[in-house]
This record gives structure tokens, sequence and C-alpha cells, in this order.
């Protein structure tokens, strides 16, 4: 029987008086990749916020694992919540005076408290992981704007989730360096990792999801899987988004 890992239930969030979720409820299974798209300002974001406990919610029921989020107060709390969940933005946030090994290797050791040998040997297999060896000594200063997202890919996969949240992850990169990020992102679904996806990328997003949810001004309008959504899309909004966009 597929595990439950994510789980939102009528999730309301409001910044001020403006309501960004309107009751939210979704749920994702070990091994599955979500893919949640809508123009901008949907609350496409805000939802991964709200599941990596960086957003508190207002209202409603969110489970990642064993950890019930809306219910996490304290820092410490969250912090282990992010030990099995962990997001990639859109800007790289890499520490500039720190080697891409060194950004890689900082979580496990100031968080987790490992062994800094084991997690220096863990940090160059993820480099490679992510096609950067021989990049292990340059700064990030030193680095394409891909390869700094693919470091802090790296960077999220030292913590060993089990969940990873991706947050417009190549919007801010030049359209030569996307797919180098998106092949990587790729082989982690292969490998079996938990992956959900905010993106305007509808070809990747096409290729890769289990389901696609369709957002706009705080609600899902439609869940299928792709080819359903892309070939058949049910809904008006919908529609009008694919037609241009596609």
């Amino acid at each position: 029987m597929t595990e439950t890992l994510v789980s939102l239930r009528d999730v309301h969030k409001s910044f001020g008086k403006v309501e960004v979720l309107k009751g939210i409820s979704f749920d994702v299974n070990q091994g599955e990749i979500i893919c949640i798209i809508g123009p901008s300002g949907s609350g496409k974001s805000t939802i991964l916020r709200c599941i990596n406990g960086l957003v508190e919610i207002n209202d409603g029921f969110i489970r990642v694992g064993d950890f019930f989020v809306h219910q996490l107060k304290s820092d410490r709390e969250k912090i282990r919540l992010r030990r099995i969940v962990s997001m990639v933005f859109q800007q790289y946030n890499l520490f500039p005076h720190r080697t891409a090994l060194e950004n890689v290797m900082m979580a496990p050791i100031h968080v987790l408290k490992q062994n800094s040998k084991e997690v220096e040997e863990h940090a160059y297999q993820l480099l490679k992981k992510v096609r950067l060896q021989g990049k292990e000594k340059n700064y990030p200063a030193e680095l394409s704007g891909g390869q700094q997202q693919r470091v802090a890919i790296a960077r999220s996969l030292a913590m060993k989730p089990q969940v990873m949240l991706f947050d417009e992850v190549t919007a801010a990169l030049d359209p030569e360096t996307v797919k180098e990020v998106l092949v990587t992102i790729r082989e982690l679904s292969e490998e079996g990792m938990t992956c959900l996806l905010v993106t305007h990328e509808m070809g990747f997003a096409r290729e890769v999801a289990d389901k696609i949810h369709f957002m706009d001004r705080g609600v899902i309008l439609e869940s299928e899987a792709p080819v359903e959504f892309f070939s058949n899309p049910k809904h008006e909004r919908t529609k009008e988004f694919l037609s241009q966009v596609l």
C-alpha cells in the first residue's frame, strides 16, 4: 500500500486582508511527482512554504510524514520537520564566501551535528550526482546560474529528505541553463524522491508529473494526470491558461 507522505486539508492562509489560499486539499504519495501550475499570484509558492513550515496557516491541516505542520510553533520543531522536507528556491541563497562543497556541508554539520569527515564524503557524492564534479572548490561567483542552482539542490539533498519542494527553480535562469537543472530534478524523480514543483515549464510538467494541480486565485480548479490535463482540460479557466502558455 502506497504511503501518503503529505496531506493538506482545507488549508487557508491570509496576509492581512488578502486571502491567498482558500481551502486547499490534496495528498502526495511516496515517490509521486506533483506539479502545481497557474498564473502568478495564485498562491502556488505559498503552498510550498506552508508545507515547509515557513508560513503558518490560518486554518486547516497539514501533515508531512509524522509531523503535523500546523501545530508546530518553535524553531526547534520546524528544524526537525525540515530534516525530512527540503525546499529549493528560485534564488539560490548560497553563501558567497563558501565553496560549493562547503555550502553543501554546512547544514549536516551545524544542524544535524554529523561527523565532518562523513559529511564531506557525502557532499562530494552529491556534487557528483548533480554533475558538478571538479567544481567542489569553486565559489558561487565562479559558477553559472544553473550550476549554482544544482549546488542548492545538492545542499537540500545533504539533509537526506523524504520530500523535496521546488519553487520556480528555473525562473531566474538563462534558457540555456534551464535544461541542466530540469535533468537533475528528473533524475531525482526517477530514483523515487517525492517531489512537489511549482513551475512554468509546461513541457517538463507534462513529462515528469504524476499529477498536475492547476491553481487560480487561491483555489485548485483542476487536478489531473498530465495526459488528461493537457489534452482534455475541463475548467474554462484552465483552457484559457493553457491557450496562453502552450
